[in-house]
């Protein structure tokens, strides 16, 4: 009898130790996979978040994340800087409004002037991505949040600077330095580079300087490139294919929003243009906001599209 109130005892406080246990185990695991702020909180938790266009996922696209170098979430507000003319000083550095938001639960969804409604599901990567799931199109923006005192304005600025030449509708010479030999690019008064398609057509004209840029006759049309110079950040190389003529080749400097310095190594001639007719591909006027011109102006990935493994869990 003794030996049976021994078992039932020890049988018992097993029970008890074995339930507590597993509250424990519970307990905890609640505890971690509690979301500890809001959809709506996260947004808010970084002042601009950078579109890494090269890590999207998937084969759609979603217009106005394709367009933006950044994003932000304000109060219901979308902001975003769209153009690399005036990055970091539009809008205090944030850009410009460009459509309003709702964010609940897991789901933002983005009500945008110019291209409509888009929903998404966001998922949080680590402390400072984000991951904006399309579920219409099964592609993932990734996202990358900054404040706007440590958002390195200048690298994105100088590693998107063939669509900084796209945002003006020409740039006219405004200036050829007195040394140099003479060469052919010195009747070339007006330069464009066009957004959308390949990204990498220019045009040449050489009518006088002064002449509104819509009124231009365009003698040429070729394929541009943009490059990097080892040990330079600021400084780019841009070649221009005149097909049989031959290639131009120039250093690209920066001088302000609006100016570019060409140096012609081969001649030693400096040139500058003065870009005109600025291109805001989303702005405010009168309450409103509209494109002025190119709504095909896209980001382009830098590598090819691969299929996005996240899986849709909206109910049909």
């Amino acid at each position: 009898m003794k030996t049976i109130k021994i078992l039932l005892s020890f049988a018992l406080t097993a029970t008890l130790f074995t339930s507590c246990y597993t509250e424990v185990v519970v307990d905890d695991f609640a505890y971690v996979d509690e979301p500890t702020i809001s959809l709506n909180q996260l947004l808010r938790s970084h002042e601009l978040w950078y579109v890494d266009i090269n890590s999207t996922l998937g084969y759609g696209e979603t217009p106005f994340l394709q367009k933006a170098f950044t994003v932000s979430f304000i109060n219901g507000v979308v902001y975003a800087n769209n153009n690399i003319a005036g990055l970091g000083a539009n809008g205090d550095g944030f850009g410009i409004d460009v459509g309003e938001y709702n964010a609940y639960e897991n789901i933002l969804d983005v009500y945008h002037d110019i291209d409509g409604f888009s929903t998404f599901d966001v998922y949080e990567i680590d402390y400072n991505t984000i991951e904006l799931y399309n579920p219409n199109n099964d592609t993932s923006y990734f996202l990358d949040g900054y404040q706007r005192n440590n958002f390195d304005y200048d690298f994105v600025f100088y590693d998107n600077i063939h669509y900084f030449l796209q945002e003006y509708e020409a740039w006219e010479k405004t200036y050829t330095s007195e040394y140099g030999a003479i060469n052919e690019f010195d009747n070339e008064n007006y330069l464009q580079f066009l957004a959308g398609g390949n990204d990498s057509t220019f045009r040449s004209s050489q009518d006088d300087t002064g002449i509104n840029a819509n009124n231009l006759y365009w003698d040429y049309t070729g394929v541009y490139g943009v490059g990097d110079v080892y040990g330079d950040a600021y400084l780019k190389t841009l070649t221009l294919d005149y097909d049989y003529l031959g290639n131009e080749y120039f250093e690209l400097s920066v001088i302000n929003d609006g100016k570019i310095e060409l140096f012609h190594p081969s001649s030693e001639t400096v040139y500058e243009f003065e870009g005109r007719g600025y291109i805001q591909y989303l702005k405010s006027e009168s309450g409103t906001k509209k494109e002025k011109v190119q709504s095909d102006k896209l980001r382009k990935q830098r590598k090819d599209k691969v299929a996005n493994p996240r899986e849709n869990t909206r109910k049909v």
